[in-house]
Parts: structure tokens; C-alpha cells; sequence
């Protein structure tokens, strides 16, 4: 890990104070770390709400790109993302730009914090993938009322988190880790991280490690989340499970986050911008405090860290408690929080703990972007995706007779992934977006142009089409799926 070493000897990490609350939680956090000790100073920068609004599309201007490649550490307060329209996230932009892969999300029960799980010991961590999966935000219209989201799954992004969730683990003592996807329904991709997790398991025999399919450990988090300790799961799957585990310990305002790749790391509280509460001095800053305990130890500042740390703890069992947990009429305001946590520096709590950390050592990989390397390979058709009005059976009739005397034949054609041609016997509805699987008559290590060419020129004689995938086997096994109801 590179770092940049000012003059008097500490860490320069820019920090993005964000938007709403954003200044108001990053000053507590940044408070807290000076009192502290912490040998670290800041270099501030933008992103987000202003920045959109100076016309700016992607919401990170060049002269925050440009501090961050020279730190490589980010302490972020929460950005505002538009909904719905227009310009990406900034915080998804921030986090793909530098490759951070890895997503940490601890969620651990808090003294004074009460749920329904207070008193179960409640301490995990999510590991989730961060810049694949729907994330990636590929999206297309292929009719005017059918939407696509390419969910891009990679084995070298699989392996990356896999490797590192296993070394977290390690490097806080960590007993077992849990391997989170829906490989039951999306075979290839989520497959692929459930596939990466067993070939890798074996590395750390010292860790217990086992596959649970998503949804199961969603309902397991709720039901027994005691059993966890590190949770390690594609973008989407992580996205949710690492909310519904803050939930169980008190919400957001409890939940740190890092955001870590090789070269950089970002650390961020994961609650929201909250312009309401903006300026009112009334706010939780707990997880971006918790947050920067986070980023020091990824510095190496361990002892700072275990500082703010216990200065929480203490501060937490003493009754001390902002507005969001005890109601806004009796809690404290965020400066008097950070100053009773400031004040507690030094005092360590008798009955909480705070687990002893080890660096993390971040796994290293080939950067070709050629990863996997098959002995064999060939290409045994295409996927044809057309927008159509017709009924299923006269589309099919239709491709059938374009098709006829080209280097393909219809098997069959699928509509929002069920088999409506040739008919099933299912009842399904039917919109204008649907793909034609063509077999190749003699599959070949590619598809020549020529017939790909000749194919399109007779359907688009009568069909509008959008796109193709082309159908390939690697290895002797199928680099595709099946329709519902496709033999």
C-alpha cells in the first residue's frame, strides 16, 4: 500500500465532507482522530450534490480524482446520488474509478444501543463485491417497454473478494466465513463466486467456510445472526445484507463501511446525506467515527484506533446517546457527543471488547486482462434478441422460413426467460422483446462474420432486432443457459 507522507511525518488522506450532514458527522470523526493522536493529516476536496449541480455528470471533479490519486485514502462523508434520472452515483463512481473491490460492512451489538437482539453477541462482517454484478450499471432498452441490466459476474473479481474476505478474517481473528449467492437460480454468475469459494477454501484450512444461498441467509440473519462472522457475497446480495445487519444492531447510524481495492481504499459512513437534520447539530456520527477507527487501522494506527474505539464504548455504556436512539428531545447534540467521546480517550470499557487486528494482507493478482485461459473453445450458435408485436407461433413461423438455407436453424424461441417457442403448453404473458436461439448446423471455434451477416440481412427484412450474444462452450461445457421449459 503506497501512501503519501507529508513533511512532518504523517499520512495525507483527502476527505470529502460530503453533502447534508456530511460536514457536520466527517468534523466529529476528524475531532476525534486528532485527539487521538493519530498521525494523519487532511487535504479536503468535493464530490457529490455541488458538484452536480455545477454541471458536472459524473459528480467527482478532476481535482478530487487527482487528490486521491496522490493519497490513495479517503475518509467520505455521505453524497447525494439523483434518483431516478440523469448522472450517476458519485459514490459508485468514486468506488469504481479506484478499484476498490472490497466492501467492509461490520455490524456489531453496541452497549446502550437497544434492539430486539440485544444481549445475542451480535458480530459479523459483510465482504461484498463492489464494482461488478448490477452495479455496473449496463442498462439498455431494447423496446420501448422492456428494460436490460447486464449483470457482469468476472472470475478474476470472484477470486478478488473471496481471497480477501478469507484474509479479513484472519487478520481480526475471525473464526468462519459464510459464502452468500444465488446459485440456484443464476448458475453462471452468481455460480461463479459460489464455485471461486470452494476451489479457494481449502487455502485457509485454520477458517471454517460453508455456501448458504442468499435468501436463506438473509432469513438466518434475522433468525440466529450470532452464528455469523464474516459474510462474503456478490454487489447486489451485499448491498442488502449489509443493511439488514446494521438493522440489527441499531441502524445506520451505527454502520461503517470501507471500501477497499490494492491501490486505494475509501472509508465512508453508508446512512444517507439527511438535509433535514443539516446543520441542526442533532446527528449520530458514530458510524463515520467508527468509520475512521476503520481507516486508521488500514494506516496502521492500531493504537489510536483501539483508542476511539474503547472512548465509544465507554461513552455509550455512561447513557450518553444522540438524538436517533433516544428520541430528539432527550439526546445529546453531536458536539457533545464528540467531546464526551474526546474525554474518553484512555478509558477502556470492563465488559465490552475490542478484538486485537493484525495488517490485512491484500491478495495480489495477474493483470492481464485475459484471466481464465480454456483448454478448448467453440462457438455452437447465437442468441438473436428482436422486438416484435407478432404472437409467439407466427414469430416462430417467420424466423423458421428466414432462417431456412443459412448456416442455422431455430430451436427455439424465449420470451422474459420462459420457452414460447415452439409451445410448451405454458401460460405466460408475452411482450415485444424476445431472443431467437439459432444452433449453428456445424459448431466452430467462432461464428464466420459472413453468416452472422447473411442471418441478419433476411431477419431484418421483417423483424427489427437489437442485438446478439453468441452461444459458446468452454472446455466442453455450455457457457449458457436454458429457458424455463427449453429441453
Amino acid at each position: 500500500m503506497q501512501r503519501h507522507i507529508t513533511p512532518s511525518g504523517n499520512t495525507l488522506v483527502t476527505v470529502i465532507p460530503g453533502d447534508g450532514i456530511g460536514p457536520e458527522v466527517v468534523r466529529s470523526a476528524q475531532r476525534i482522530v486528532e485527539a487521538a493522536g493519530a498521525k494523519v493529516e487532511w487535504e479536503e476536496r468535493e464530490a457529490g450534490a455541488e458538484v452536480f449541480r455545477k454541471g458536472l455528470p459524473s459528480g467527482v471533479p478532476e481535482e478530487t480524482i487527482e487528490s486521491i490519486r496522490k493519497t490513495r485514502v479517503v475518509l467520505k462523508g455521505p453524497l447525494e446520488t439523483p434518483v431516478g434520472y440523469g448522472e450517476k452515483s458519485a459514490n459508485v463512481t468514486l468506488r469504481k474509478l479506484f478499484e476498490t473491490y472490497a466492501n467492509v460492512r461490520p455490524a456489531r451489538e453496541l452497549p446502550g444501543v437497544r434492539t430486539p437482539y440485544s444481549g445475542r453477541g451480535i458480530d459479523l462482517v459483510i465482504v461484498r463485491e463492489n464494482v461488478e454484478d448490477l452495479y455496473a450499471g449496463i442498462e439498455h432498452m431494447q423496446t420501448p417497454g422492456v428494460a436490460q441490466t447486464l449483470k457482469l459476474i468476472s472470475r478474476k473479481g470472484c477470486e478478488k473478494i473471496v481471497r480477501f474476505a478469507f484474509e479479513l478474517a484472519r487478520a481480526e481473528g475471525r473464526r468462519s466465513v459464510t459464502c452468500a449467492t444465488k446459485a440456484n437460480i443464476m448458475k453462471l454468475s452468481e455460480g461463479m463466486l459460489k464455485r471461486t469459494f470452494e476451489e479457494i477454501a481449502p487455502e485457509y484450512p485454520d477458517i471454517e467456510s460453508w455456501h448458504l444461498i442468499v435468501d436463506n441467509t438473509a432469513h438466518q440473519l434475522v433468525k440466529r445472526p450470532e452464528q455469523f462472522d464474516v459474510i462474503v457475497t456478490t454487489n447486489m446480495n451485499g448491498d442488502i445484507l449489509s443493511d439488514e445487519s446494521s438493522a440489527l444492531v441499531g441502524g445506520l447510524g451505527f454502520a461503517p463501511s470501507a471500501n477497499i481495492g490494492n491501490d486505494v481504499a475509501i472509508f465512508e459512513a453508508v446512512h444517507g446525506s439527511a438535509p433535514k437534520y443539516a446543520g441542526k447539530d442533532v446527528i449520530n456520527p458514530t458510524a463515520l467515527i467508527l468509520t475512521a477507527v476503520m481507516m486508521l487501522r488500514y494506516l496502521g494506527e492500531f493504537e489510536p484506533a483501539a483508542a476511539i474505539e474503547h472512548a465509544v464504548l465507554v461513552t455509550l455504556e455512561q447513557g450518553i446517546l444522540t438524538g436517533d436512539v433516544v428520541g430528539y428531545d432527550k439526546g445529546v447534540s453531536t458536539t457533545a457527543y464528540t467531546e464526551a467521546i474526546i474525554g474518553n480517550l484512555g478509558k477502556r470499557s470492563e465488559r465490552w471488547q475490542v478484538r486485537e487486528y493484525k495488517p490485512i494482507r491484500l491478495p495480489e493478482f495477474d493483470p492481464r486482462p485475459d484471466y481464465v485461459h480454456p483448454a478448448s473453445r467453440r462457438v455452437v450458435g447465437i442468441d438473436l434478441f428482436v422486438e416484435s408485436d407478432l404472437p409467439a407461433e407466427e414469430l416462430g413461423r417467420s424466423m423458421e422460413e428466414l432462417v431456412k438455407d443459412t448456416a442455422f436453424t431455430l430451436k427455439m424461441i424465449s420470451c422474459r426467460g420462459t420457452q414460447v417457442y415452439p409451445p410448451t403448453g405454458a401460460i405466460t404473458d408475452i411482450v415485444d422483446a424476445s431472443y431467437c436461439r439459432l444452433m449453428l448446423k456445424e459448431p466452430a471455434e467462432d461464428v464466420p462474420d459472413e453468416a452472422v451477416a447473411q442471418l441478419l440481412a433476411r431477419v431484418s427484412s421483417r423483424h427489427r432486432w437489437t442485438h446478439i450474444e453468441k452461444l459458446h462452450e468452454f472446455d466442453g461445457e455450455p457457457g449458457y443457459t436454458k429457458s424455463q421449459g427449453e429441453n
